[in-house]
C-alpha cells in the first residue's frame, strides 16, 4: 500500500468498519483500518478509521456514498440462496 494514505471514513462500530473495509476491498480498493481499541480485547471500544491510498480516494468515497445510500441493500424479495435441507 502507498505511503500517501488519506482517511476517508470513521465509525464507532468495529464490526461496521470491517464490513465497510470488506466492501471497499471487493471493489478493488486497498484499505487500512486503524482502531483506537480502548477497553479490553474482548470488548474493544473507540473509533475505527479507514484509510486508502490517495490515488483511490475518489473511488472509495463513491463506494462509501453508495453504502450510506443503501445501494448495496438487498430487497425483501431478493433471493439470497436456499437453505439446505434439515
Amino acid at each position: 500500500m502507498s505511503d500517501d494514505l488519506v482517511q476517508i471514513w470513521s465509525t464507532g462500530d468495529g464490526t461496521i468498519a470491517e464490513l465497510t473495509r470488506s466492501r471497499l476491498e471487493d471493489e478493488g480498493i486497498d484499505v487500512l483500518v486503524k482502531s483506537s481499541m480502548g477497553g479490553t480485547d474482548a470488548y474493544p471500544v473507540g473509533p475505527s478509521y479507514l484509510f486508502v491510498p490517495a490515488a483511490q480516494e475518489a473511488d472509495a468515497r463513491r463506494v462509501i456514498a453508495a453504502i450510506e445510500s443503501g445501494a448495496y441493500a438487498l430487497d425483501d424479495d431478493e433471493d439470497v440462496g436456499t437453505q439446505p435441507p434439515p
